[in-house]
């Protein structure tokens, strides 16, 4: 069960970087830098946070708090990413960090106490924290992107009206143990 549960959080945090990728190849690259209005974050500032977050908790996980002394989270609010390149270049360094550590944890770390801002967390709950966290400004990167692609927008998920045939084609083969992100959900 606990190596299922580490194969099971590697797939939904792969998942959702994954959509948040197919999000920004749908937008040009001026829409990454857009803001709605002043209280708002544009794609890029959203990034930039995850990747101060990710960068943060990632780093020493088992071994020092996941709060560093030296991330500045307020400025990961203030944009400075002026390019593609960059915003990828951040994107990736975060899930590349995240994705090393949870492929080298063992089953017998799950139980061990880590802290985040001296709060104490099994190394579950933590991942657990992260898997909330992350999909939340996943799913903020994939409104705006939708919004920006307008009607040139390709469904990242089932598609409208298509729920009836998808669950069809679901149904049509025998139970087995799968995971969701196993077989692509786009039709």
């Amino acid at each position: 069960m606990i190596q299922d549960y580490l194969e099971s959080v590697i797939k939904q945090f792969n998942y959702y970087r994954s959509l948040g990728e197919k999000a920004f190849a749908q937008i040009p690259d001026e829409a990454l830098f857009k803001q709605y209005n002043d209280d708002s974050n544009n794609i890029a500032t959203i990034v930039k946070h995850l990747n101060g977050n990710m960068l943060s908790r990632w780093t020493d996980f088992l071994t020092s708090d996941g709060e560093k002394s030296w991330r500045n989270r307020d400025a990961e609010f203030e944009n400075d990413i002026e390019s593609r390149e960059v915003l990828m270049q951040k994107w990736n360094e975060g899930w590349n960090l995240l994705s090393d550590v949870l492929n080298n944890l063992k089953a017998e770390d799950l139980n061990t106490l880590i802290y985040i801002r001296n709060e104490g967390h099994t190394v579950a709950e933590a991942i657990n924290r992260q898997l909330c966290h992350y999909p939340y400004h996943v799913g903020q990167i994939v409104y705006i992107a939708k919004m920006y692609a307008d009607e040139d927008w390709k469904t990242l998920s089932i598609a409208k009206g298509n729920s009836k045939d998808y669950n069809a084609g679901k149904f049509e083969k025998p139970k087995h143990k799968g995971h969701f992100t196993d077989l692509e959900t786009t039709k």
